[in-house]
């Protein structure tokens, strides 16, 4: 079974950036769709991007879109989310998860079957 461990968290200013990881261990990462979503105290886990194990395809947020990068790199069982011009709204855990079904709902937190723990962002305006 796969295991995902998120890193690169931290406190940031507004307009800073961060590059968070999400490295995978104890099976076949390349094969998973992965993804990217986000928890702020209070609120529902939202999606944050999408990045395909073949293609690979990208999706983003109406929220992040131009600013977040989503890339993988398969050869290091690695996924990375590059966040540039932070705002104090994308202040949130950020949790890395998997799809092993290649489900149709990839903005849908219930189609991703592996989840990380979790790492902290914050941004302070």
């Amino acid at each position: 079974q796969v295991q995902l461990v998120e890193s690169g968290g931290g406190l940031v200013q507004a307009g800073g950036s961060l590059r968070l990881s999400c490295a995978a261990s104890g099976g076949t990462f390349s094969m998973y769709n992965m993804g990217w979503f986000r928890q702020a105290p209070g609120k529902d886990r939202e999606f944050v991007a999408r990045i395909t194990w073949k293609g690979p395809t990208v999706n983003y947020a109406d929220s992040v879109q131009g600013r977040f990068t989503i890339s993988r790199d398969n050869a290091k069982n690695t996924m990375y989310l590059q966040m540039d011009s932070l705002k104090s709204e994308d202040t949130a855990s950020y949790y890395c998860a998997g799809d092993s079904n290649y489900g149709g709902f990839y903005y849908l937190a219930r189609e991703y079957d592996l989840w990380g723990q979790g790492i902290q962002v914050t941004v302070s305006s």
